[in-house]
């Protein structure tokens, strides 16, 4: 499998050499596979991988730090590839991904591409150069969660789905986040490879195979903070009454349940009822975070009456369970709280230490 990483002005070095890695460390496993590999699938063990970096001349270009990313070929000696990735750059400085002549001639590029039928993709701001290509025009998509609304702008023809990790339609994948090309990469082994390669390239770089949800990241609320109607109804949802419908929804913003659908889809590709229950879902994780609540009391003040419709709906839209969302979440706020108190030069007790 031939896999060409575009570089262009202002990529990241760590995200080019680091995609190039993490497919060479697969292609050497695969030299020497584990035997319930070989015994589960033999004929994946002959699948090979190499990456070709690839820039319009094919000279190679300074990152954002000054640093060389070295490039193998121009665009036009690339070769026959299965897949061509995009990964982050910096932004430039008006606090935006760049629109230069450099990205242009990378999305055009990556169009042809995708037209002969190339498997294409674009982690973080990398995803841009998929939306300036018109790759994305049409297509459920994502991007790193505080781009969402600058991508928006840019791309109005492009369906942006708020706060997922991967998405692909019709052989475009992109990914949200600085650090998404390992999400990016093992969605192309899975793809070209099998999930059995894919799950051996996330071991073997103990990366987690299936890719969390960008919103439980982002703050609570966020992208509702972007618009006044999300905002109104993410306040009557979860303050007036959680477990309204998108009927009774609709009916306190004074609106047509179809008005109230096209105007949520427009911006964050949701359905009422889907942003109902993400906006409950993000309040529960604000409530679990609160020493000594049930999960059953977290569930009948998000508006769930059945605990186990709660929970389904909490592991199907943030990838973990209630109480594994728990300790996640308390894990981080105690490296935060140490941090904290370290950089004021003070000691944590022993006992106030986690076990």
């Amino acid at each position: 499998m031939r896999i060409a990483i575009v570089a262009v002005e202002g990529s990241l070095l760590s995200a080019i050499t680091g995609l190039a890695d993490l497919f060479w460390m697969t292609d050497q496993a695969l030299r020497t596979p584990p035997v319930d590999l070989l015994a589960a699938a033999p004929a994946r063990t002959t699948v090979r991988f190499e990456t070709v970096i690839v820039s319009a001349d094919g000279k190679a270009l300074r990152d954002p730090q000054g640093r060389t990313i070295p490039v193998d070929a121009a665009f036009d000696d690339a070769g026959n590839c299965d897949a061509v990735l995009v990964t982050g750059m910096a932004l430039g400085p008006d606090g935006l991904p760049p629109d230069s002549d450099s990205i242009r001639a990378a999305a055009a590029w990556l169009d042809r591409h995708h037209r002969d039928g190339t498997l294409t993709g674009g982690a973080c701001a990398g995803t841009f150069v998929l939306g300036q290509a018109g790759l994305l025009d049409g297509r459920r998509c994502t991007t790193t969660w505080w781009l969402h609304r600058v991508f928006q702008q840019r791309f109005p023809k492009a369906r942006p789905v708020w706060g997922t990790a991967v998405e692909e339609q019709d052989g475009v994948v992109t990914t949200g986040g600085p650090l998404s090309w390992i999400d990016l990469a093992l969605h192309v082994i899975k793809r070209l490879a099998g999930p059995e390669i894919a799950r051996l390239a996330a071991d073997m770089s103990v990366a987690d195979s299936l890719a969390l949800p960008q919103l439980i990241y982002a703050p609570r609320g966020y992208i509702n903070a972007t618009d006044p109607l999300l905002m109104k109804a993410e306040q009557i949802v979860r303050h007036a009454n959680p477990g309204l419908t998108a009927t009774e929804l609709a009916l306190a913003l004074n609106m047509s349940e179809r008005t109230l659908h096209r105007r949520i889809k427009r911006i964050t590709e949701e359905s009422p009822k889907e942003f109902i229950i993400r906006v409950r879902i993000e309040t529960a994780c604000v409530l679990l975070e609160v020493p000594g609540t049930s999960v059953k009391q977290v569930a009948l003040k998000c508006g769930y009456k059945e605990e186990g419709s709660f929970r389904r709906a909490f592991t199907q839209l943030t990838g973990k369970t209630p109480a594994q969302y728990r300790r996640w979440s308390g894990m981080r706020n105690t490296d935060t709280r140490q941090d904290s108190v370290a950089a004021a030069g003070e000691v944590l007790p022993l006992h106030s230490l986690p076990r």
